[in-house]
């Protein structure tokens, strides 16, 4: 199902060479100001920059609203926001509808639709479809920007390079949309890039991490069991393609901390309940407590290298070595950096539409 959401919900639609992609939202409240500039401006930064750390496919990512808007204002209607595909070139994949190519789901998909997916530059599966993710999204934070709800991705790992430190909001934010990396410390973006260079010249990718900051959501929001804070989330990270996974707060680290340590202390500051570590990532039997909401997505190397691979020939069942061609980034994560942060917005006006907070 191409569809997420109960109050504000989010469907995507197109293919990576198809003739658009784009996103079609329901529930946003009438009368919203939904500003096309806005969602264009996120469209920017998910769009392929130049040189070596990005994809040459030149994708302008021009929006079109068709429908939903008017003067400025939702409507009420379903909302529809497409980017047309404008430099395709698929001869590099005709190969693949028989040889698979390694970390894609090319294999899979062939089983699940007889053969009669749309195999150019991963069809369906494609990054390129969180382009849609991102217009929903950047409708969804025009809302939210009326609630005091911020959010802020970053990124804090590129392959072996790590940031540790925690950087104010404020600081972050500027910081992190003025590198291509998205990264919230200038010299460790500066070793990022390194990174990607050396990856690219090897012929090889890398992964990395996007660290996520929601400010303002109120204690409260959220739909336990199945519809929590982790699980919304959670589900919506996952759906981005090249996830491999997700935690929140102090994530996986909680499994070697005792309960004295990983408590989060409750204290008042400024007549506000807050407490004095974050410990949980603003969440508490998947409601939000009112502190930020705090998590981090992982993404796995791009899986469309240059190097040599060995696969198979699924219709002679024989071994096939094969080089992918085509046109990939070397790491998906500096791009991956606003797709976190505008998926979490359609996740978090979702939760607070359905409790009565938005």
């Amino acid at each position: 199902m191409n569809e997420f959401g109960t109050k504000y919900r989010v469907g995507i639609f197109g293919s990576s060479h198809g003739p658009c992609v784009g996103a079609k939202v329901d529930g946003c409240p009438p009368g919203s100001k939904v500003s096309e500039d806005v969602i264009q401006v996120e469209l920017d930064r998910r769009s392929p920059g130049k040189g070596v750390l990005t994809t040459p496919r030149a994708e302008r990512d021009r929006l079109e609203l068709i429908s939903g808007v008017v003067d400025g204002r939702a409507t009420g209607a379903t909302i529809v926001g497409l980017v047309k595909n404008k430099d395709v070139d698929s001869s590099a994949y005709d190969s693949f509808r028989r040889v698979p190519r390694p970390g894609h789901a090319d294999y899979p998909a062939m089983v699940k639709y007889k053969g009669l997916h749309d195999h150019r530059g991963g069809g369906q599966f494609s990054g390129r479809m969180t382009a849609g993710l991102v217009i929903a999204g950047a409708i969804a934070r025009q809302v939210l920007d009326k609630k005091d709800v911020r959010l802020l991705a970053q990124t804090i790992q590129i392959g072996s390079v790590r940031i540790e430190k925690d950087v104010p909001f404020s600081i972050a934010e500027k910081i992190a949309r003025a590198n291509p990396v998205g990264c919230a410390d200038r010299d460790a973006a500066e070793r990022m890039k390194d990174e990607i260079v050396r990856a690219h010249e090897d012929k090889d990718s890398v992964g990395g991490i996007v660290r996520c900051t929601v400010l303002g959501v109120p204690a409260g929001v959220g739909e336990p069991f199945f519809g929590s804070v982790e699980s919304a989330m959670s589900a919506m990270m996952f759906s981005i393609p090249g996830v491999k996974g997700v935690e929140f707060g102090s994530g996986f680290r909680a499994g070697s901390m005792r309960g004295s340590e990983h408590n989060d202390p409750y204290a008042v500051r400024n007549g506000k309940i807050v407490t004095k570590t974050n410990n949980a990532g603003g969440i508490l039997g998947g409601l939000s407590t009112g502190m930020p909401i705090d998590f981090k997505v992982a993404f796995k190397p791009t899986s469309s290298i240059a190097r040599p691979q060995m696969s198979v020939d699924v219709v002679k069942k024989s071994p096939v070595e094969l080089e992918v061609k085509g046109r990939h980034d070397p790491c998906i994560v500096p791009r991956a950096v606003p797709v976190v942060e505008n998926s979490a917005a359609s996740v978090i006006l979702d939760l607070m539409l359905q409790g009565g907070f938005a």
